[in-house]
């Protein structure tokens, strides 16, 4: 077996392994039994477990975050100094996503392993994908900081990750949505429908107007 092979066939399994069971509960032997290779392989390829996790991060955030520098390149240049507008900034964030190249159920699989980073204790890997691309995430929060002046910097926060939950949520239950709208409604979906779908609702959340100050009395509380 060639050694690209070797490499992909793991990454392959533990991408699918970790979305369908989490990260703590997938043990390195049930990646090599069902890649079928020698736990040896592994630690030679990749020397552990924990770069083992994020080099199947690497697969996506890497394309990702080439074709995302060049996307914004590209509105900076259009735009010339002026604000570029929210709705232009998350469309292209989506557009890239769905550009990236992709094997089998990737684009639904990432999003599965995205919400495991968040939800599981996964310190390692936080600190791996800032470290590695927290530039292209910063020049795009930097852009929508410049979109939604009227908000303040810990509201924003909040709403980047609501708006990036509500995409995960999206995007990595794919299936049962699509069999939903297809049984109850009789619509036949694709992912880019889902994202067409998806803009205005996340503009308007990013867009929506500020919560109203906590009262004195519901703090004393």
């Amino acid at each position: 077996m060639a050694q690209t092979d070797t490499v992909t066939r793991i990454l392959d399994t533990a991408e699918v392994l970790f979305a369908e069971r989490g990260f703590a509960e997938t043990s390195l032997r049930t990646i090599t039994s069902k890649a079928r290779v020698n736990l040896a392989a592994v630690n030679y390829h990749f020397g552990s477990k924990k770069s083992l996790i994020q080099a199947v991060f690497s697969r996506y955030l890497d394309p990702f975050t080439e074709r995302f520098h060049l996307a914004l390149d590209e509105l900076e240049a259009r735009y010339a100094g002026e604000v570029i507008p929210l709705e232009t900034l998350l469309e292209t964030m989506a557009r890239t996503v769905l550009e990236v190249p992709a094997e089998r159920n990737s684009l639904k699989v990432f999003m599965k392993l995205l919400g495991l980073a968040y939800s599981q204790a996964q310190g390692h890997l936080r600190r791996y994908i800032q470290q590695e691309y927290g530039g292209v995430f910063t020049r795009f929060t930097e852009l929508v900081r410049q979109a939604t002046p009227q908000l303040p910097d810990a509201e924003r926060f909040w709403r980047l990750h609501f708006v990036l939950g509500t995409v995960i949520f999206t995007l990595s239950g794919l299936d049962a949505l699509r069999d939903i709208a297809e049984k109850d409604y009789q619509e036949h979906v694709t992912v880019r429908d889902l994202i067409r779908r998806l803009r205005p609702v996340v503009v308007a959340a990013m867009n929506a107007p500020l919560p109203p100050a906590p009262s004195v009395q519901a703090e004393a509380g």
